[in-house]
Parts: C-alpha cells; structure tokens; sequence
C-alpha cells in the first residue's frame, strides 16, 4: 500500500471533486486532513463515555452508508478511518488515562485499565469491522487501489 501522501495543498483541495488525488494510506492517515469529508464527520467523532461512543460510531457507519449510496469510496474510507480513530483512541484512553502511551523519559507508561473506555473501543470496533467487510468498500477499495496507485 502506498504511503499517504502529506504534500498535497490539504487547504484547498476537495477530494470530493478530485478522488483521483486521495490515497488510503495505512491507518488513519490524513483522517484530520481530507476535506470535505473531515468537515462532515468529524463532528460526530466522540468517545467519552459508551453511551456517546455508541451514538458516535452508530452516525459515522450511517455517513460510511450514505456514502455508499453515493458510490462515494473517499467518504466510505474516511468515515472507516474516524471508526477507526474512534477504537484506536478510545483504546489508549483505556489503557492509559492520561491518553499518553509515554512518560516523560519515554518509555511506554504503566497501563492502567479504564473499563468504561475500553467498552467504548469495542463499540467502535464493532462498527469498525462492518465497514471494512463491506463488500462495496472492498471492491471501491481494490479499484481505487488499481486506478490511482
């Protein structure tokens, strides 16, 4: 997979208008930089507690949706990614309360389970795997991957 590519003009290109420009990346690279699709979810991105988490991940898997009504593959990959970001965070949150993996000399800090955000990240797992299973993801994934690679 290619690696993302940070050199574009993130201020004004809309990949919306420009697909052939996106590159999916590993991750959830440029999940804070694709417009305007972080415009559009980033407002739905919350994770404080399993009930937020849970309407949080449950309107970002309707955006992939609606995205994929639209045949939208850039906007079905970034509302992945914000699913994606949503575990990944919620994850760190319940691991290390503090949200940092390191200390101050650098060394991976003591983990110290938070159970109510570790539910959080299996909630956003859970609408995490709906979407990369999508077998419209999948396909828009591999052609995407073919044409513009």
């Amino acid at each position: 997979m290619p690696k993302f590519n940070y050199d574009l003009d993130f201020k004004t290109v809309n990949f919306r208008e420009q697909p052939e420009l996106y590159q999916v990346g590993k991750g959830e690279q440029g999940v804070l930089s694709v417009e305007p699709y972080k415009s559009e979810l980033l407002p739905h991105w919350k994770f404080k507690d399993p009930e937020t988490a849970s309407a949080s991940s449950e309107t970002l898997f309707n955006k992939f949706k609606e995205y994929k009504s639209a045949n939208d593959f850039v906007g079905m990959d970034m509302a992945r990614k914000f699913l994606q970001m949503g575990h990944t965070r919620s994850r760190r949150y319940a691991n290390h309360r503090s949200g940092r993996k390191y200390d101050k000399d650098g060394k991976v800090a003591e983990r110290v389970l938070d159970p109510v955000k570790a539910e959080c990240a299996e909630i956003f797992r859970t609408k995490l795997e709906l979407a990369k299973a999508d077998g419209t993801y999948q396909d828009l994934k591999a052609e995407h991957l073919q044409k513009y690679s």
